[in-house]
């Protein structure tokens, strides 16, 4: 099934005011930054990769592109999504691998490919660093879908393993979407184990989840009702 130029084209960049500096993760204001512009997740150390890049949020047209390729099987699209990709890939930063998101077998048996891994290939071939499987999934975890979270982390917990040695390397992880983080998180602190020295996370989309966890939205909201119960 074709895509045209005109559809691929409306897919629209990731836009935001503020930024954590490390995940990346967009707030409606500067609230639940520090000092250094690191969200709380960061500062606490349970993001597990050091840095993260997304094309765009996933909702629209890059969510149907995403869904057509992924769950419609249109393998295709890994070519004008790699480009995608490589629009939300920093110039300056230098990597020594490529490693796609793990599928567990099953997964993979049912869908017939690792979309990841086709996304890998493209900006291998795109920027000439390696792809390599140095990631696999050991466990079958439920969907993340309706976990919060704290159950979301727990649910990958252990689920990956590290395959060969990746002794000082940078490496650039590849994944189609990234919600909450967890899944990506549990997979760099695999490759860390390692030996892997620094982990970037590369996404298509992230989902949107401003309005749900901005602190500052919860605070001006709290300040308000009580200001009407003193009323």
């Amino acid at each position: 099934m074709p895509v045209c130029r005109g559809c691929l084209g409306k897919a629209e960049p990731l836009a935001a005011e503020y930024f954590c500096v490390q995940c990346r993760t967009p707030f409606l204001s500067r609230f639940p930054l520090d000092q250094e512009g690191r969200c709380a997740l960061c500062r606490r150390g349970v993001r597990g990769f050091d840095a993260a890049y997304s094309f765009g949020f996933y909702e629209s047209e890059l969510r149907a592109l995403i869904h057509l390729f992924k769950y419609g099987r249109v393998q295709t699209l890994s070519a004008p999504l790699g480009r995608l990709l490589m629009r939300a890939l920093p110039r300056e930063q230098s990597f020594d691998v490529i490693v796609p998101m793990p599928l567990h077998w099953r997964k993979r048996w049912q869908r017939g490919f690792n979309q990841s891994a086709l996304l890998a290939r493209e900006i291998g071939r795109r920027t000439h660093i390696p792809v390599c499987s140095a990631l696999r999934r050991v466990r079958y975890t439920a969907s993340q879908a309706g976990l919060t979270s704290a159950k979301r982390r727990a649910n990958v917990s252990g689920a990956f393993r590290g395959r060969g040695k990746l002794e000082g390397q940078r490496v650039l992880l590849i994944d189609d979407v990234m919600t909450t983080g967890a899944t990506a998180a549990s997979c760099a602190r695999a490759l860390k184990r390692a030996g892997a020295r620094h982990v970037t996370l590369l996404t298509l989309a992230r989902a949107d989840r401003r309005l749900a966890i901005d602190p500052a939205l919860i605070h001006a909201n709290f300040s308000g009702r009580s200001q009407d119960a003193q009323s």
